[in-house]
């Protein structure tokens, strides 16, 4: 079974996230808004499907990250969270919450053993671009 297919997303808690937003823009050219900015991309094996990875800061006091006390989290792309999830369980892996699904995908959030929280999310699709 293929667990991690890619990155999903970077994101970092700072003391003035739009402050960042425009730090980033203006000096490293990052076309942000509100949440963040979107790297779209083409799988290299199959360049009909699109995907992207996200990049977000966060306020220090969001309570995205819990339980983990790091100012960062990574989101990993993977494929069939469900059996995933199952597979984790079994190794005893910390599992935060329970799957959520949204139009964009499913989610989970697993800690590793140092109490970085990940982010598992299994894009709705993985589109095929027209």
């Amino acid at each position: 079974m293929k667990k991690v297919t890619g990155l999903g997303g970077v994101f970092f808690k700072c003391d003035d996230p739009k402050g960042m937003n425009e730090w980033y823009s203006k000096n490293l050219g990052l076309p942000t808004s509100d949440y963040g900015t979107t790297f779209e991309w083409r799988h290299a094996d199959d360049p009909s499907k699109s995907g992207s990875t996200s990049w977000c800061t966060f306020p220090q006091n969001t309570e995205y990250f819990n339980p983990s006390a790091k100012p960062f989290m990574i989101n990993y792309r993977v494929e069939d969270l469900v059996a995933l999830v199952e597979e984790l369980k079994k190794e005893n892996v910390t599992i935060v919450d329970e799957i959520a699904e949204y139009d964009y995908g499913k989610f989970v959030h697993v800690l590793d053993p140092e109490g970085n929280i990940i982010e598992l999310w299994e894009p709705k699709d993985d589109e095929a671009a027209g």
